[in-house]
Parts: structure tokens; C-alpha cells; sequence
């Protein structure tokens, strides 16, 4: 049974974050490029073909989940300025938690120090806990990246313990949130 839906469109003060378009391939490519954004994937720019894949899953995600990223753009012109969103990768190490959403954002480099990040975040976590059953939410994050540990942080993850995935990495957790009327 598919729980397909839609990636709704969230405007915050300064974003719109909305479902994925074909036309975002090449400017998503682009930020994926520069060297503050890629460094904590690997050595190397993501490619073409892997950067087409993540946007395919991301729009599979909301058909077969109910839930996926989000392309995040300004609101004032419409300029893509990244990813942010929950999705299940069925990553290949313990624990496994492909049944449970992942939550990540991979933003442009321009933004970097603005929180536009964690605004994106923030409305994303805010439409899971209206939307969603309460779930705990995993993340992972490339060690070094401290920019990323403290958004984590803020939004109520907890490192769980260090892997070697792709190079050292720490796994995250934030809490499954109480069900609506219990708040």
C-alpha cells in the first residue's frame, strides 16, 4: 500500500520550500559543486548522475513514504537554495533505521551563517509533527562539519555514536514527539 501525497509547499519569513521540479537539476548540481557545500560528501563534487538520483528519490520518497525533501528556494526571486527534508535511505550500517524518516538539508553556500537552514528545518519538523504519526527522526553527519552539529543541536537531535561511513561519521536522533493531544 503506498501512502503517497504531494510535498506540500511551507513558506517560512524567507523561503518556500516545495516539491522538486525538473528545471532544479542543473542549479541544484551547481551548489552540490561548490567546495563549503561538497566537503562533507567526499573529496570530490557530486555528479551529474548522482545528483539526478537524490532528486528522483526525493520525489519517490513522497509516494512511497508520505514524506521527502523539498527543494528550498528564496521566496523573493525564486533562486534555489538547496534541500532540506526527511526521507528513508536504508543506509548500509547498524543500526538500521530505514523504516524511520532520516531528516537532512544540503544548502548553498551563500546561505551558509544566515539560519536559513534551520528555518527550512524548522518548518519541515513543524509540518511532520501535524502531519505525521510521532516518529523518532535519525540523521547523520560527517564529523568536522560543525555548522551542521549545532543546526542538529538546535533541533532537538542527540548523537548516538560514531560509524565509519564514507569516513567518520556520528549518528543522531531526535526523539518521536508526543502525539497531538497530548501536547
Amino acid at each position: 500500500m503506498t501512502k503517497g501525497r504531494p510535498a506540500p509547499v511551507l513558506e517560512t519569513g524567507r523561503l518556500r520550500l516545495r516539491g522538486w521540479r525538473r528545471e532544479d537539476f542543473r542549479p541544484y548540481h551547481a551548489i552540490l559543486q561548490h567546495p563549503d557545500v561538497h566537503r562533507y560528501f567526499g573529496p570530490e563534487p557530486m555528479g551529474q548522475e548522482e545528483c539526478w538520483r537524490r532528486i528522483c528519490a526525493a520525489i519517490g520518497n513522497w509516494e512511497l513514504n508520505g514524506f521527502g525533501t523539498m527543494a528550498v528556494e528564496a521566496k523573493d526571486d525564486g533562486r534555489l537554495l538547496g534541500n532540506v527534508g526527511m526521507f528513508t535511505a536504508w543506509r548500509d550500517f547498524d543500526p538500521q533505521f530505514g523504516d524511520e524518516p532520516e531528516m537532512g538539508w544540503i544548502m548553498a553556500a551563500e546561505t551558509h551563517g544566515t539560519g536559513m537552514a534551520r528555518e527550512a528545518c524548522e518548518a519541515v519538523l513543524a509540518w511532520a509533527e501535524a502531519t505525521l504519526e510521532p516518529t523518532p527522526i535519525w540523521a547523520i553527519i560527517s564529523d568536522g562539519n560543525a555548522p551542521s552539529f549545532g543546526l542538529a543541536r538546535k533541533l532537538g537531535f542527540n548523537a548516538l555514536h560514531n560509524i565509519d561511513y564514507h569516513g567518520p561519521t556520528t549518528v543522531l536522533q531526535r526523539p518521536a514527539w508526543k502525539p497531538r493531544e497530548n501536547r
